[in-house]
């Protein structure tokens, strides 16, 4: 399925470079329409309309009670600090979304050799609701003194058969990087599992040294 893309500034899920920009067409030869950075504008005549989403909602985007948004999708491609993105796209939907424009921008990204999963218009989305209060645990347990960095890191390699410990993914992304994401999710949920740890908040106020 033919995409064209509108970019303004970088994209943390397309950065300069990769092949999936390559890849777009002429506006008007297109079937989705891709919006990146750049103000999204409703085509019923695209089977899909994409807009990149950070931590913000779809709904700030468009009107999810209006007709002309049903086939506007949000998505993300999922991606640690400034580490390269995954091969992981969340497809963002409303609860009046068409079906037909979910196929269609699954469709596109399965083509690039992505893998899509589908939510709701929700803060944090699938990977950062799940995994933020965990990574947050793994900060206030070094804390307390549970275990070294390492021997936790080991303990979820070799006890869960992890790729990788908490600690050294979050370092890898960058502590001020979790921060920003997390401290966005305690702000709108007032969850507590999603309160920065004290190391993150001090990796902030740094700025991210």
């Amino acid at each position: 399925m033919r995409y064209f893309i509108e970019q303004k500034g970088e994209s943390r899920s397309f950065p300069r470079g990769d092949a999936f920009l390559a890849g777009a067409c002429a506006a008007a030869d297109a079937e989705v329409a891709i919006y990146l950075g750049a103000p999204v504008v409703a085509d019923a005549g695209k089977a899909a309309v994409l807009v990149e989403l950070t931590t913000e909602c779809l709904a700030e985007h468009a009107d999810e009670a209006a007709a002309e948004s049903r086939n506007i999708l949000g998505f993300a491609r999922y991606r640690n600090g400034e580490l390269p993105p995954s091969n992981v796209v969340e497809l963002v939907r409303f609860p009046g979304s068409d079906a037909r424009a979910i196929d269609a921008a699954k469709a596109v990204f399965e083509a690039a050799g992505l893998t899509v999963v589908v939510c709701a218009d929700q803060p944090g989305r699938i990977l950062d609701r799940l995994l933020r209060p965990k990574y947050n645990a793994a900060l206030r347990f070094l804390d307390e003194g549970l275990a070294s960095a390492e021997d936790m890191d080991k303990t979820c390699k070799l006890g869960l058969g992890y790729p990788d410990g908490p600690i050294e993914r979050i370092l890898r992304g960058g502590l001020s990087h979790h921060y920003d994401v997390t401290q966005a999710l305690f702000e709108t949920y007032g969850t507590p599992a999603y309160a920065p740890p004290r190391r993150a908040l001090a990796a902030a106020r740094r700025g991210g040294r």
